[in-house]
């Protein structure tokens, strides 16, 4: 057995990359614990593995003492003595018990050991394998599905993937070749798993950065993303380089380079907005296709404001079931009350009733506060009551937070005189 063993130790260093030392220091424990199992004594016994022979030995370790209590445990000092004058009570003899029929036994041991170390070495390879691609894209082939997974072949190891990372707009078949972000790498005591996901907002970042080189090499800069898989996106690109559009660059020519994309999301509809350092801008860019008139900002909040559209843009502003404006606020971090011109109109009037406090912080309470129901508008109840209402030259007033009540009624006087 010694010159297989050897063999197979040398072989798995070579081909596998598992080192001979961790095999063998496995190897004998396990031995330790057969020798247990099979002779029923293993606390004072030590199992040593010859690498230049590949010999086996089993030694049974005891203490020196005047008196022997237990012989498997101690010997006396006069039989050390024997062995080698120099002991004295209290050192540790090591005396071999090598059974003869012990090479049946370690050679099974070895088989299972190594095995062990030859399937755990080939979890680690394709754990480090597919941990570098965490937070990237793969491309995979679907193979089966179940109530709860689509197993998604990656070359070496399925993937799953779960029915919240599954786009509700595709039917994966099998053999269905698909691309797939991979959300994380997880080395569990099965073996490695991989969670990959068809609906992650940063498949869309990955799919941006093949199909748009400037992307990739960061010349065009990807801000944010809001993204309801399957139906609608919105991103929101930055140029590092002024000579460059961000917008036209990441449509391409003949919106080539996003229509890609598309095709590879089944159809999902993309929104390519302009970033812009001033929140007002970027807020209003990112209610395309939609006309925004004026953003006005809560001064005790800078994270709400209310965008003030014409009153035909109204419906085109907050989207079917308010989608347009919910994808807005997600990519501005932004919470957005949406107000058509009229409205706008109608809730400063009220001023000139003496309803409202019509100092500057009035105005704020009013407008982001307690606001008459009539006066404020929800994206998602808009959404399923008005519809697009056609009106010619609206009115527009321009109305900021820091105008005083004076400055509000002679703007309005004045567009009336108008």
């Amino acid at each position: 057995m010694s010159k297989e063993m050897l063999n197979a130790l040398n072989t798995l260093e070579a081909e596998k990359g598992i080192s001979k030392e961790i095999v063998i220091d496995a190897l004998e424990a396990a031995l330790v614990s057969a020798y247990k199992r099979h002779y029923g004594q293993a606390q004072n016994v030590e199992v040593q593995f010859d690498e230049k022979k590949g010999d086996i030995h089993v030694y049974a370790v005891k203490e020196v003492t005047e008196e022997v209590m237990d012989s498997q445990l101690e010997v006396s000092l006069k039989e050390a003595m024997t062995i080698n004058p120099a002991y004295e009570i209290g050192d540790m003899i090591r005396f071999e018990v090598t059974p003869k029929d012990f090479g049946r036994i370690a050679a099974q041991t070895a088989k299972q050991v190594i095995l062990q170390r030859v399937r755990e070495a080939e979890r680690n390879i394709i754990y480090n394998e597919y941990s570098a691609y965490e937070k990237d894209i793969m491309q995979g082939v679907v193979e089966r599905q179940d109530n709860r997974y689509i197993y998604v072949n990656l070359g070496k190891i399925e993937a799953v993937l779960s029915k919240q990372d599954q786009m509700p707009n595709e039917f994966y078949q099998p053999h269905d070749r698909i691309k797939v972000y991979v959300s994380r790498v997880e080395n569990t005591s099965k073996g490695p798993q991989v969670f990959v996901s068809r609906s992650h907002p940063d498949l869309l970042r990955r799919l941006f950065e093949q199909e748009v080189p400037e992307v990739y090499d960061g010349i065009v800069e990807i801000v944010s993303i809001a993204r309801e898989a399957g139906d609608r996106a919105k991103v929101a690109v930055r140029s590092n380089d002024p000579n460059i559009d961000p917008v036209g660059t990441c449509v391409g020519p003949k919106g080539q380079r996003v229509q890609a994309i598309v095709n590879e999301l089944k159809g999902e509809n993309m929104d390519i907005v302009e970033w812009n350092e001033d929140p007002a801008v970027f807020i209003a860019n990112s209610l395309n296709p939609a006309q925004v008139e004026d953003v006005i900002f809560n001064t005790d909040n800078p994270k709400v404001c209310t965008v003030v559209v014409p009153d035909y843009q109204l419906s085109l502003a907050i989207g079917k079931r308010g989608q347009n404006a919910r994808l807005a606020a997600k990519l501005t971090s932004h919470k957005i009350d949406i107000k058509s011109e009229s409205d706008m109109e109608e809730f400063y009037a009220s001023y000139d009733d003496g309803d409202y406090d019509e100092s500057p912080e009035g105005l704020q309470d009013n407008l982001f506060g307690e606001v008459p129901a009539e006066f404020m508008l929800d994206a998602n109840e808009a959404a399923e009551e008005l519809s697009v209402e056609e009106v010619a030259d609206p009115a527009e007033l321009e109305i900021t937070p820091d105008m005083t009540a004076d400055d509000i009624e002679n703007v309005a006087f004045d567009q009336e005189e108008e």
